[in-house]
């Protein structure tokens, strides 16, 4: 493992009051399990002071209804009304957002987000705040992919074990 496991461990505390369990961490993401859903994750490159802890997800789960489903709880509260694009290297994906939140818009979209967070170098989310001043979360994709496979793996593991 290349990074801590405690500083995924951390992030998994800040986003869920379940506990959630390490399954592996790889660069710049990790694999985290929460009873029935597993997600590949990362928290943004840049925490600011005074604002929530960022962090961009690819989710499963057990049954296998959700596989590869992107959230992200965005370092600022959206203004309602304003889009969040989500940019993998150079493609963009409009995302489907409400509050401090964003996430994938359909299967189709969320297999292609998949694909291109394999590959790509980094990631960015963009939106504007209640006072409609641009800002931008940005992430690194280095151990994405393992991440990804980890988790799609502890779900799908612990879907066969029901």
């Amino acid at each position: 493992m290349s990074l801590p496991i405690a500083r995924f461990a951390a992030l998994a505390l800040l986003a869920s009051p379940a506990a959630a369990q390490v399954v592996s961490a790889h660069q710049d993401w990790a694999a985290l399990k929460f009873g029935d859903r597993c997600e590949a994750r990362s928290k943004a490159v840049a925490a600011q002071r005074g604002r929530k802890a960022a962090f961009a997800a690819l989710a499963f789960d057990v049954q296998g209804r959700v596989n590869g489903q992107f959230v992200a709880r965005l370092s600022r509260i959206a203004r309602p009304g304003s889009t969040a694009m989500l940019t993998i290297g150079s493609q963009p994906f409009l995302l489907v957002g409400r509050g401090g939140w964003a996430w994938s818009r359909d299967q189709r979209q969320e297999a292609a987000i998949v694909a291109a967070a394999r590959y790509a170098g980094s990631m960015r989310i963009e939106s504007r705040d209640s006072g409609g001043r641009r800002f931008v979360d940005r992430y690194l994709l280095g151990g994405a992919a393992t991440a990804i496979d980890a988790a799609a793996a502890a779900c799908a593991q612990a879907g066969k074990s029901r």
